[in-house]
C-alpha cells in the first residue's frame, strides 16, 4: 500500500539525477540482471508507485540506491531515498540529506502537531538519538537548485525580527502563548526552503530558521510536548550545519541534553555533551557544555567528575568568552551559577564542605539580567527548596511565597514542575505558612497541568 505521505526524497533524488522515470527504471533492471537478481524488472510505472510511497522489497531499495548514487554523482543509501521499511518513516529522528526533503520532513513533523498527534512522534532514547545528533553536527546537506525561490533579502530580514520578538517573549514570560504561533510560523520557512533558496540568502535563512527551531523545540518541551521537541531540535541542528554555525549546533544538542536530564535520562545526556565537546569550537559554547556537563555529572551523584567540568566553565568565564553570538548570549555567569545551584542540590547527600545550594541559587539570582523572567522565578523555587533542605524553614516559606507569586505570570510548565521540588521540601514542616506553600503551589500546578502526553 502507498504512503499517503509519498516519497519526497526518493522524488527529489531522482528529479536530482535529470533522468526520466523509465531510465531510472531500465537502469535498476540492467542492474539487478548483473547482479543475478532476474525477477526484478520495474517500469516507470512502478517508480511512481514508489515515488508515491509504495514500499519496494530488498534488493530494490540496495539497487535504486546504486543506481541514483551514480547519475547523480553522490554516495547515498537506501535510507537517503526514504526507502527505511515501507517509504517515508515520520516517527525517525533522521533527516535525509538533500534539503528540500529535510524540509519537507520537518513540515510534517509540524502538520503532525497542528493536528495535535501526541502519540506519533515518540521520543528517541540511546543509541538512535545519540547516532542521529552526531550525523546533524558531522556535515551538511546537498541542495537541488530550482528557479523558483522561497526566499527575498525583505521575507529573510522579517523572519529574523519576528524570531528575535518570539525569544524575547518566551524567555521573559514562557512561550505557552506563542508556542502554536512559532511552530506555525516554522512550518511556514520549510514550505518556502522547499521552494528554493537564492545562495546569496543561503547563510541568513538557515542561521535564522536554526534559531527559530531552536526556540521552536524549546516551547514544544516547555509545554510537554517532548517528541515534537526532539525532532524540531535535530532539525535546528541541521539548519545550523547549513548555515556554516557548527557551534550554533552546538548549543542546540545542549538542549536536547537538557531534555534528556528533565525526563531522568542522564546517561544519554552525558552522550550528547560529548558529541558536544568535540564539535564545540567557541568560548561560550565550550563554556556551556562544560557547565551542562558538570552538571549531569552531578545528577549521577559524580561528585569529582561535576567539579571538574563546572571548575572548566568556571575558567572559561573568568578569562572572558570574547565576542559572544546572540544565540548563546544568554549563558553567562547567573546562568552557570543557576547549573552549579542546581548541582549543588543534587550532591546535598555527599556535600564535604562546598557552598550550600542555596548560596549559588542567591548568586544567580542576584547576575540575572532583565528579560530573563521565567529562569528567574526557577531560581527562586530552587532557592526556596534549597532553604528548606538546610532547614531554614521561615526563610524557605518566605522565599517560597514570594516565588509563587511570581510564577503566576509565567506560562512555563517547566516552572511548574519544579514546584515539585518545592513541595518535597517543605514536606518536613508543619507550620501555618509551609501549609500556604503547599496550598498554593497545588492550585497553581493544578492550573497549569505539567503531565502531557509526547
Amino acid at each position: 500500500m502507498a504512503n499517503r505521505s509519498g516519497n519526497p526524497h526518493l522524488a527529489l533524488w531522482i528529479a536530482a539525477t535529470g533522468l526520466s522515470q523509465g531510465e531510472i527504471a531500465r537502469r535498476v533492471t540492467a542492474l539487478a540482471n548483473v547482479r543475478g537478481h532476474r525477477q526484478v524488472a520495474p517500469d516507470a510505472t512502478r517508480i511512481r508507485r514508489w515515488i508515491d510511497g509504495e514500499g519496494p522489497r530488498p534488493p530494490v531499495p540496495a539497487l535504486l540506491a546504486e543506481v541514483v548514487s551514480e547519475a547523480a554523482g553522490q554516495p547515498l543509501t537506501p535510507g537517503d531515498l526514504g526507502l527505511t521499511g515501507t517509504g517515508v518513516v515520520l516517527d525517525s529522528i533522521q533527516l535525509p540529506l538533500l534539503t528540500e526533503a529535510a524540509a519537507q520532513a520537518l513540515a510534517g513533523w509540524t502538520q503532525m502537531d497542528f493536528i495535535n498527534r501526541r502519540d506519533t512522534l515518540k521520543l528517541a532514547l540511546g543509541a538512535p538519538l545519540i547516532l542521529a545528533a552526531e550525523r546533524m553536527l558531522g556535515g551538511t546537506a546537498r541542495a537541488l537548485n530550482h528557479d523558483r525561490k522561497g526566499f527575498d533579502a525583505d521575507t529573510v530580514t522579517a523572519l529574523e525580527e519576528v524570531t528575535a520578538f518570539f525569544t524575547r517573549a518566551d524567555a521573559s514570560k514562557g512561550g505557552g502563548l506563542y508556542r502554536s504561533a512559532i511552530v506555525a510560523q516554522l512550518d511556514e520557512v520549510a514550505r518556502r526552503i522547499q521552494d528554493g533558496v537564492p545562495p546569496k540568502l543561503k547563510t541568513r535563512v538557515f542561521a535564522a530558521t536554526a534559531d527559530l527551531a531552536a526556540l521552536a523545540g524549546w516551547v514544544s518541551h516547555d509545554a510537554g510536548r517532548y517528541g515534537i521537541a526532539q525532532r524540531l531540535w535535530s532539525y535546528g541542528t541541521y539548519a545550523a550545519g547549513e548555515a556554516g554555525q557548527r557551534d550554533r549546533g552546538v548549543e542546540i544538542v545542549t538542549r536536547m541534553s537538557h531534555q534528556m536530564i528533565y525526563l531522568g535520562h542522564p546517561t544519554d545526556a552525558l552522550a550528547l555533551l560529548g558529541l558536544a565537546a568535540k564539535k564545540a569550537a567557541l568560548p561560550a559554547t565550550k563554556a556551556l557544555v562544560a557547565s551542562q556537563t558538570g552538571r549531569v555529572h552531578a545528577a549521577l551523584g559524580d561528585e569529582r567528575a561535576a567539579e571538574t567540568h563546572l571548575g572548566a566553565a568556571d575558567e572559561l568565564l573568568a578569562d572572558g568568552l570574547g565576542d559572544v553570538p546572540e544565540w548563546v548570549a544568554y549563558f553567562d555567569a547567573a546562568e552557570h551559577a543557576g547549573a552549579r545551584a542546581v548541582s549543588a542540590r543534587d550532591l546535598t547527600g555527599l556535600d564535604r564542605g562546598g557552598r550550600a545550594a542555596s548560596v549559588h541559587f542567591e548568586d544567580a539570582l542576584k547576575l540575572r539580567k532583565p528579560g530573563f523572567d521565567r529562569v528567574r522565578v526557577m531560581d527562586r523555587v530552587g532557592l526556596a527548596a534549597a532553604l528548606l533542605d538546610e532547614g531554614e524553614a521561615e526563610q524557605g516559606a518566605a522565599a517560597a511565597l514570594q516565588a509563587l507569586d511570581d510564577a503566576t505570570r509565567v506560562d512555563s510548565t517547566l516552572v511548574v514542575s519544579r514546584l515539585n521540588t518545592l513541595l518535597d521540601a517543605a514536606r518536613p514542616y508543619k507550620t501555618a505558612v509551609v501549609d500556604e506553600v503547599h496550598t498554593r503551589a497545588k492550585e497553581l500546578a493544578a492550573a497549569r497541568p505539567t503531565t502531557i502526553a509526547a
